[in-house]
């Protein structure tokens, strides 16, 4: 979770911890969180992931009683876990009555309760603009998924393709399913599995060693673009061949921001791939879809998104209610293509 450097949540990142509260604060003061992640893009902080903050992101991480150290009991009680937590459990319960106020009416649903959204999934993205796809209930309440119009915020989205989340969802699942229980499949996947796991300590390493340079990096331009504004821009002779070196230095500390923010985001996906194993169903399962229905949506989240690259949603055609091939085109992950890149 952003805000912590391991996943017991033992340890906090405090630059991060720190955005949290903000984002806590400006949302206590009523702010939308479009406008708390327009400010985070501004101020240049990215996610776990090395991507920018969407609103709805956002709102998940803040609903969740991890990010204030507690858990919640199946009675719905909120319990300390001992664990840290980025705010105080009464900012966290200040928020929770923020956004039982401002709940839409009784039976919409609720946007973290979607499959086909969030980091664990595959990505779900329009096929006519290819954009993002966002949950988005209807005017009556009931689940969807939508092509969100072009904002400001998110430009770019065409918001020609909506479609039912059961509908979708069960069809996703389905074919999911079906797939994973070939034989020949599975095999794969376990034989691949064990080897992609063991590639996890390392990245772990690695992007942290990664996240602190970067860090590090960024403390160095902003220094050096202060010595840069500071030296007069008609300067000639000795103070001119001084910014110019410093326009130099900027350029390349840039540049390697650019690279690390870049090779930050390749080991971030790749890690989120390799933690969705441990989510999966093992080999012994022998009824997966009864392990289906009674799996975590984390679970399952981790399941579509491992067999799953993408899932791009279409518009219905003219008087159709039906879900198809034709409104939801399924991109498979190649197991034998990612049993063939550890071996190399």
């Amino acid at each position: 979770m952003y805000g912590f450097a391991d996943a017991a949540r033992t340890r906090l990142v405090e630059q991060e911890a720190a955005v949290l509260r903000v984002a806590a604060s400006r949302r206590l003061a009523e702010q939308p969180y479009p406008a708390i992640t327009d400010w985070m893009a501004a101020e240049g902080h990215l996610t776990t992931m090395g991507k920018l903050w969407r609103p709805a992101r956002l709102a998940e991480i803040l609903a969740n009683p991890a990010v204030a150290g507690l858990v919640r009991e199946d009675d719905g009680t909120l319990v300390e876990t001992g664990g840290l937590g980025a705010i105080t459990r009464e900012v966290f319960e200040d928020l929770e009555r923020l956004n039982a106020s401002k709940r839409p009416a009784e039976g919409r649903s609720d946007d973290r309760d979607y499959l086909l959204t969030g980091e664990l999934s595959a990505d779900s993205v329009c096929g006519l603009c290819g954009m993002p796809i966002g949950a988005s209930p209807s005017n009556s309440g009931a689940r969807g998924y939508r092509c969100m119009p072009s904002t400001r915020q998110h430009p770019g989205g065409c918001g020609k393709v909506r479609l039912n989340a059961d509908l979708g969802e069960a069809y996703v699942a389905e074919h999911v399913l079906a797939e994973l229980m070939k034989p020949e499949v599975r095999a794969v996947v376990e034989s691949a599995r064990e080897s992609i796991e063991a590639e996890a300590k390392p990245l772990r390493r690695r992007l942290a060693e990664n996240k602190k340079a970067r860090r590090l990096l960024s403390t160095r331009y902003g220094q050096s673009e202060q010595v840069a504004r500071r030296t007069a821009p008609d300067a000639e002779g000795p103070v001119a061949q001084v910014e110019a070196a410093n326009n130099e230095l900027l350029r390349q500390l840039r540049a390697a921001e650019q690279e690390l923010d870049a090779q930050i985001r390749r080991d971030s996906s790749r890690l989120t791939f390799i933690e969705q194993l441990a989510l999966l169903p093992r080999a012994e399962v022998p009824d997966l879809i009864r392990w289906w229905g009674h799996a975590p949506l984390r679970s399952q989240k981790a399941l579509v998104g491992a067999m799953l690259e993408r899932v791009a949603l279409y518009p219905a055609g003219r008087g159709s209610r039906t879900v198809d091939g034709d409104r939801v085109a399924l991109r498979w992950r190649q197991w034998d293509q990612e049993a063939a890149r550890r071996a190399e």
